[in-house]
């Protein structure tokens, strides 16, 4: 494509295990990365992610085949070059000593520096630029070590911003940070593809975040396939899916996410619309029950269906849920909270012919 920065022909990447062995990763890689896009490199633990990543940054020579960045061998660039076109962001901490944040940034103008790394007009503007874009400016005088997972890694791609690269390559950015920081910095990069028409490449395990933000997805299996395409194209497809099957997991294609194994414990009918039900439906799926949700009930239903009725009521100041039965719908039982329903459910489920079982006080 006209926009491709980065590209890979028939290129076969691997380490060395042993002075005698060898171990090859992937092979027949033939990939672009294009201006302006994220793209977001997944797979699951030991597939190959990392040496992916160090080979299209020069770090780890091919096996085979190439890496072209804007139609120049990477490996055949001066290191200078190379870091003037392109900048890495790895997922290990370096001991920066008592170096300030600002300082630290400023280490990304080193390709540009004289022998003595003096700073020009120039540079210190592209400083305060990259500094500003990842919404670091109150870090700037806060030594390195004092900083947080989340505001550290804001610097280490202001450095990497600050090196003005055309490509950015980052090894698991959102490793060690909470939900939230998590998608900022995933939310922040895609924005800095789109300001700066850099290519970024990251690799990830936010599956979830990587099939809402990356414009592509390069899905590396364990067997050394690359199979590149837009996230919902490797979705229907069912390479996603495929790709991290595994045993207590699946892969849920309606709803994006996935899905833990849960015994089955019995069908419950909901009724009611609005937060609070959606959030019942989820509390009783993930302990196991099939749910069926309706906006009434009717004492007259067919007693082949769900045996279980669970009713969510709520307003401003609380919620509570009423639970009853098809064959047994006189009986109203009261709960104050989704534990309380569970609970009862489970007893219900366990005991399904025990009348006993008592009101829960509302």
């Amino acid at each position: 494509m006209s926009n491709a920065i980065l590209t890979t022909h028939n290129l076969t990447i691997g380490y060395q295990t042993s002075r005698n062995n060898f171990r090859c990763v992937a092979e027949n890689i033939s990939v672009s990365l294009q201006a302006g896009e994220l793209v977001c490199l997944l797979g699951p633990n030991g597939a190959g992610k990392s040496t992916l990543l160090r080979s299209l940054a020069g770090m780890q020579p091919p096996v085979a085949g190439e890496v072209r960045l804007l139609n120049d061998n990477i490996y055949k660039l001066a290191p200078q070059d190379l870091a003037k076109r392109l900048s890495l962001v790895l997922t290990e901490k370096v001991d920066v000593g008592m170096l300030s944040a600002y300082n630290l940034v400023t280490l990304g103008r080193h390709p540009y520096t004289n022998w003595w790394g003096n700073l020009t007009a120039e540079d210190e503007a592209i400083v305060q630029w990259a500094i500003k874009s990842v919404g670091a400016l109150n870090l700037v005088s806060r030594q390195v070590g004092e900083l947080s997972d989340g505001e550290r890694q804001k610097i280490m791609i202001a450095r990497a911003l600050a090196q003005s690269p055309i490509v950015m390559l980052l090894d698991e950015p959102t490793a060690f940070l909470d939900l939230p920081r998590r998608v900022e910095i995933m939310q922040l990069l895609r924005n800095l593809a789109r300001e700066t028409q850099q290519a970024i490449l990251l690799s990830t395990h936010d599956l979830d975040l990587a099939l809402r933000l990356a414009d592509q997805i390069w899905l590396l299996n364990s067997h050394g396939i690359l199979q590149v395409g837009a996230p919902e194209d490797l979705v229907l497809s069912g390479a996603f899916a495929n790709t991290f099957k595994s045993e207590g997991v699946e892969f849920n294609i309606v709803s994006g996410e996935f899905n833990l194994h849960t015994p089955f414990k019995g069908e419950v009918q909901v009724i009611g619309d609005g937060i609070s039900t959606i959030w019942t439906i989820r509390a009783l799926q993930r302990v196991g029950f099939q749910v069926k949700q309706t906006e009434k009930f009717s004492p007259y239903q067919n007693p082949s269906e769900t045996q279980l009725l669970v009713k969510v009521i709520s307003n401003s100041q609380e919620n509570f849920w009423q639970t009853q039965t098809i064959n047994d719908y006189q009986n109203v039982y009261v709960h104050g909270s989704l534990y309380e329903l569970i609970g009862f459910l489970d007893k219900k489920v366990s005991h399904p012919k025990n009348d006993k079982l008592k009101n829960t006080n509302h």
